[in-house]
């Protein structure tokens, strides 16, 4: 059965990328479609007897893989409760996704490739959270970022789709290649890349120091620095953060896929699996929980601005992966991972909802030449309604439960740590922003008086036309997405955090001796759980009020506020940053070595100087050859005058 769950998306991929032309964009739709739903039917039933039941941990081999020295990797699937977790996140998600794009994509001329791009993402997601080992998990670590940089870039006759696609893939490389070392350590320190025997090694190597450029720095520490580097990158976090919102440029049903529930995730994934590496790195531990503060305090200031409806969303979704590394880094593990399960569910669901808005509006983004839309398309508003409810964690919704959980846990922490300080006044804060630009979002799109609707977006029709409500087909998985949005939440808060802990995870996820996290937050006061509320509440009454009970308010405050208002507009300045630090210089240095090394060194010295020498020489040689007689007769002449000469005077004695 987990054979299948991994493969049928590879499968579906072959099918459509190989024979997708001859069977036509229908059979393709359908047949990967067919199969990833087929998988997340197959992932739910794993989920109830694995997690859910009493069925124990298996690591089915699949085959030999590398054997080279010490170095001994097999193919080999994990599965355990965080396996199985992944598993319904990845293939709901991406089942759905699937469908809704038949629907999305029924104009485009290049369905079959799109649907094949979609099922390879997903088999590679698989391979990533299914790995026994690192090697493995690199490996499904580099095909979603090959297949994210493939789907972003997908309308590839559009540059800003082409340079979002680049940089996407330059960024990530950034952080996979702290990731390649992180692996690599791994492997000086305990001589294997399997985590049976990594985790079984990691308590060993606590303070364990290690020499390295006349230094002597903690293994540990170093090791998971490094590790978590690569989750800075895949994760989007605060520095590698800039290629998310241009990866807006993708379709999207691609935006749902990669930036609510799969591809950003995967980096919250792989600190959970390798907690038992993390415990022994307690500064480690403590730069995740910076990191992810400063993420969720950085993004929602970004996204109270955003014009763009998928920008506002993609930097929320930034701003929640900030939520999940804080749970990660204050030890919370299990939080953090069902903030990740909840949060799919929902957001998911706004980037979807987000997709039927702008269907319905044929192709336009902006939210400004929006308005009015809850009349047009009501089905589409109450599902973006509920998904705007659990993210902003409206009682009783899934984001309430998750997040909650983490603004205890960071308060929890505060007693004893300044980054746990640090960690609950920024989410705390992060939480009211959240609440305002999510209800931004759905007053400027959904109220008010209807804009001017002019339809200049990626694939136009430029004639006027009415806003409609989508096709059931996308309608039916924003219905799905919003039932677990309402309920996931309510349903398995007890399982991963509270009475059913043990018997759910199964050990799946590793708490040091002196990690009691847990148990200090159901020790919180109750005014903790208080707070997010009222900043919840906070957040709404002001959007409300700048944005339906005085419209035009907005407007006065950024021009009362250039200055701050310009700085959030341009995200902080981060893209430009860059470019003056690294692109620039980058591009610099690629020209004087082109250039001036290559051109004008060493090809000017090498092949072209040698190719002209000949040239000339030949040039000089061929003024010999006249074609006259005489001049042949006289250079035989000088030859036999210079031959008797040479043995004239000394040649012969």
């Amino acid at each position: 059965m987990y054979s299948a769950i991994v493969f049928l998306p590879l499968i579906g991929f072959l099918i459509a990328g190989i024979f997708g032309r001859a069977l036509g964009p229908r059979p393709a739709e359908l047949i990967t479609t067919g199969l990833l739903i087929l998988s997340a039917i197959l992932s739910w039933i794993a989920f109830t007897q694995i997690g859910l039941g009493h069925a124990p941990m298996e690591v089915p081999v699949l085959s030999s893989w590398i054997s080279s020295g010490a170095l001994k990797v097999d193919w080999a699937l994990r599965i355990d409760t965080l396996t199985v977790v992944m598993l319904v996140v990845v293939n709901s998600v991406s089942s759905l996704v699937h469908l809704y794009s038949i629907g999305y994509m029924h104009e485009d001329p290049g369905r079959q490739r799109f649907f094949a791009y979609l099922s390879l993402f997903t088999f590679a997601m698989l391979m990533l959270v299914t790995a026994d080992n690192l090697v493995q998990m690199f490996f499904g670590w580099e095909g979603v970022g090959l297949a994210s940089y493939l789907l972003i870039g997908f309308w590839y006759e559009k540059p800003s789709a082409n340079a979002a696609a680049m940089k996407a893939f330059v960024v990530n490389r950034v952080g996979d290649f702290g990731f390649a070392l992180g692996i690599f350590l791994v492997f000086v320190l305990t001589r294997s890349v399997s985590f049976d025997q990594i985790f079984a090694s990691a308590p060993g190597l606590a303070g364990k120091p290690l020499h390295i450029f006349g230094l002597d720095v903690d293994a540990m520490t170093l090791t998971c620095m490094l590790l978590f580097m690569g989750a800075c990158g895949k994760s989007a976090q605060f520095l590698l953060h800039t290629w998310l919102p241009d990866a807006m440029e993708g379709p999207t049903p691609v935006s749902a896929l990669i930036h609510a529930a799969t591809m950003v995730t995967a980096g919250g994934f792989m600190v959970a699996r390798l907690s038992p590496l993390f415990e022994q790195a307690p500064a480690a531990l403590t730069l995740v929980t910076i990191v992810g503060a400063t993420t969720a305090f950085f993004a929602a200031t970004v996204g109270l601005v955003q014009n763009d409806i998928k920008r506002v969303i993609a930097y929320s979704t930034c701003s929640q992966l900030g939520y999940m590394f804080v749970a990660l880094g204050l030890g919370a593990y299990s939080a953090g991972i069902f903030h990740l399960f909840t949060h799919a569910f929902f957001k998911a669901l706004l980037f979807l909802g987000a997709g039927s808005v702008i269907h319905a509006m044929h192709h336009e983004q902006d939210m400004r030449h929006m308005g009015g839309l809850r009349t047009k398309i009501p089905v589409t508003f109450w599902m973006m309604t509920i998904g705007t409810l659990a993210l902003t964690g409206f009682p009783f919704t899934a984001g309430y439960y998750s997040k909650d959980a983490i603004i205890e846990a960071a308060y929890a922490a505060s007693g004893h740590s300044s980054a746990g300080v640090y960690a609950f006044m920024m989410t705390v804060i992060a939480a009211g922003m959240t609440c305002f630009y999510s209800w931004r979002l759905m007053f400027m799109t959904f109220f008010g008086a209807p804009a001017s609707h002019a339809h200049h977006g990626d694939h136009a029709h430029h004639e006027h036309h009415e806003p409609h409500e989508s096709p059931l087909v996308m309608l039916v998985p924003l219905g799905l997405l919003a039932f677990g949005a309402l309920f996931a939440g309510l349903a398995f808060e007890g399982h991963f955090l509270g009475h059913a802990y043990d018997e759910f995870w199964k050990k799946a996820l590793y708490q040091g001796p002196n990690n009691h996290i847990l148990h200090d937050m159901h020790d919180v006061p109750h005014f903790v759980g208080l707070v997010p509320f009222f900043m919840m509440v906070g957040g709404f009454l002001l959007a409300l009020y700048i944005y339906v009970l005085r419209p035009g308010t907005a407007t006065r405050i950024a021009k009362a506020n250039p200055l701050l208002y310009r700085f959030l507009l341009n995200k902080w300045y981060f893209d430009e940053l860059y470019d003056l630090i690294f692109v620039r210089p980058a591009l610099w240095f690629g020209r004087l070595f082109w250039r001036g090394g290559d051109g004008w060194i060493i090809d000017r010295l090498g092949p072209d100087g040698i190719s002209l020498r000949v040239v000339d020489a030949a040039q000089r040689v061929i003024k010999l050859q006249t074609g006259y007689i005489y001049h042949y007769a006289f250079a035989m002449l000088i030859g036999v005058a210079a031959l008797i000469t040479y043995y004239l005077l000394g040649g012969v004695h």
